[in-house]
């Protein structure tokens, strides 16, 4: 949608915003945690959205119907992002897959069809804050960034 933009936020909600007509279109209200991330897919026209939480679930979103299609546990601590370029939850890489980074100093590699945790890359020292998949020559990585300075 050409007028429409999407906010997270520490209310527990996701929002969609019709910003020509400067009104609200829809609330996601099923995180029982601010949200600190969230991100639309690179497939299906960005049909779907991740978000990532407080309440250390990352949930799959459906935009079309409004639908909450999976809640992923996994993480021991808040999923979070403090990168401002909400690349938490990145719905991308090589496949179907949701890559989430945690306070828990993890990240996490969900498959989105099985809906199944696929890896976990460990060896931070403190938070993970930002992960985004690779592009280009680096398509098949993930960068990330902590609070560990690395």
């Amino acid at each position: 949608h050409r007028h429409v933009i999407c906010s997270s936020s520490y209310d527990n909600t996701i929002r969609f915003w019709d910003f020509k007509h400067n009104k609200q279109l829809q609330v996601f209200n099923e995180h029982k945690g601010g949200v600190c991330g969230i991100e639309f897919s690179s497939f299906n026209g960005g049909r779907y959205l991740c978000s990532g939480s407080y309440d250390i679930t990352i949930r799959l979103w459906d935009v079309e119907t409004s639908k909450s299609l999976h809640i992923f546990n996994g993480h021991k601590s808040v999923v979070r992002n403090n990168n401002k370029s909400n690349n938490i939850g990145v719905i991308g890489g090589n496949g179907y897959t949701i890559c989430s980074g945690s306070s828990d100093n993890t990240i996490r590699i969900w498959d989105t069809e099985t809906t199944k945790q696929l890896n976990v890359f460990e060896g931070y020292a403190d938070y993970v804050n930002s992960v985004k998949y690779g592009s280009n020559e680096l398509l098949n990585t993930i960068l990330s960034g902590s609070d560990d300075s690395s």
